[in-house]
């Protein structure tokens, strides 16, 4: 990391280059106003210097030691080019990737590129990694423990996260410099059903009741919206249209930032039933020209979903003594109570974000005749008006019968 410091009133440069220190004087006097000016040519240089591509004599021109210094990057250049490390080649790869991601997928890679992936592979040829090395190393993670008594261990989906960039930056270093993909036919481990626990419609109403009044409305739009955490926390008055009676969908708040939504088929419009209105309406009056958030805290900043988490949401299930369920049970709340109402499974879906039905009937629809109390009952019940109609016809023809054959006896008997 390069920093900034200053000498007989001019700025100077102390930074690393070729894992060599180096220290280069500008002509800017020592200025707040230049000490900011150069922090941007600074950044600048860093990401020059890890994607390989920095000119050392283009930043200082006049120094004594451009010449060495150039000669030397043009001798790693040559032999990078040949045989790049894994960190040397994953840096590159990074700095590549991350402008395609939000900042907290930036920062979940970034974890997983400093614990797990540079210290098994850091060190080695990139084009030297074999099979043999990845399903070992795949391994190894299930042996991983951490805790405080170091008695847990990452779960099969943490164990396949750590192992989609991996898989990432092999493909790529492969078709690059031209060498056969070590990663081919590894299969992603197969995982468990999401785990989904769903509040049933009386839980729903006495968390309602009971929870913080000033949170009431909070709390009813994610029940009754399928909203994410990120969402609704993130969530404006400009997306908020009282007339169309519609909530739209636009970005999400992150670790402290807003940014784009989950995926692109998140952007959406959600439907306020009457329940929702009366919430929006009632928090209106609260929040609406003292902050841009329909939710916000007493300086008009967004709400820090961890301290809401620490003293509303755990605080309120324990009261209640209702099993502890993570904030997010909220969205899978509002799919199962959707389903059990017979809403259509495609507005669901919309509502949802989601991409097509195909998820809310693998996940959520298990859950519904807990609800509904529909769990095959449907259909004998069905079965049973079906044969009741039969038999009530049936007797109704032989009666009609029997009473012709009476009226024929009589006639006759005439």
């Amino acid at each position: 990391m390069a920093s900034i410091r200053a000498r007989r009133g001019k700025l100077f440069v102390d930074f690393r280059y070729m894992n060599i220190r180096c220290r280069e004087t500008t002509n800017l006097t020592d200025t707040p106003a230049n000490r900011k000016k150069l922090a941007k040519i600074i950044e600048k240089m860093e990401a020059e210097i890890t994607l390989g591509i920095f000119n050392y004599a283009a930043y200082f021109p006049k120094s004594e030691r451009a010449q060495e210094m150039m000669a030397l990057a043009d001798r790693a250049e040559a032999c990078i080019s040949r045989n790049p490390t894994f960190k040397q080649f994953a840096d590159i790869w990074y700095e590549e990737k991350k402008i395609e991601w939000r900042p907290s997928y930036q920062g979940k890679i970034q974890i997983i590129l400093d614990k797990y992936l540079l210290p098994e592979f850091g060190g080695k040829a990139v084009h030297a990694i074999k099979k043999t090395d990845l399903l070992a190393f795949r391994s190894s993670l299930a042996k991983v423990r951490y805790g405080k008594d170091a008695q847990s261990s990452l779960s099969v989906a943490r164990i396949n996260e750590i192992m989609v960039p991996l898989r990432m930056i092999l493909q790529e270093a492969a078709d690059r410099y031209e060498f056969e993909m070590p990663y081919r036919n590894i299969k992603t481990l197969k995982q468990a059903r999401p785990d989904v626990h769903p509040f049933t419609l009386a839980e729903v109403w006495l968390f309602l009741e009971h929870v913080r009044a000033d949170y009431k409305p909070y709390y009813t739009i994610r029940f009754f919206t399928g909203m994410r955490t990120s969402e609704i926390d993130g969530l404006k008055w400009e997306c908020v249209n009282f007339d169309r009676r519609e909530i739209s969908i636009r970005g999400a708040l992150v670790n402290g930032q807003m940014g784009p939504t989950k995926t692109l088929g998140s952007q959406r419009e959600i439907a306020m039933s009457q329940l929702v209105y009366d919430a929006l309406q009632e928090q209106k009056a609260i929040t609406y020209g003292k902050s841009e958030f329909v939710f916000c805290n007493s300086q008009g900043n967004p709400l820090e979903y961890r301290n809401v988490n620490r003293r509303v949401w755990k605080p309120t299930l324990a009261l209640l003594s209702l099993k502890h369920r993570r904030a997010y049970q909220t969205r899978h709340t509002a799919a199962t109570l959707w389903l059990a109402a017979g809403e259509n499974p495609e507005w669901i879906a919309r509502q949802m974000g989601h991409s097509s039905t195909e998820m809310l009937f693998r996940v959520y629809s298990r859950y519904v005749p807990d609800i509904t109390r529909q769990d095959g009952s449907a259909m004998d019940n069905l079965l049973l008006a079906s044969k009741e109609k039969l038999t009530d016809a049936s007797n109704s023809s032989e009666g009609e019968a029997v009473f012709a054959n009476v009226q024929t006896d009589k006639e006759t008997s005439q």
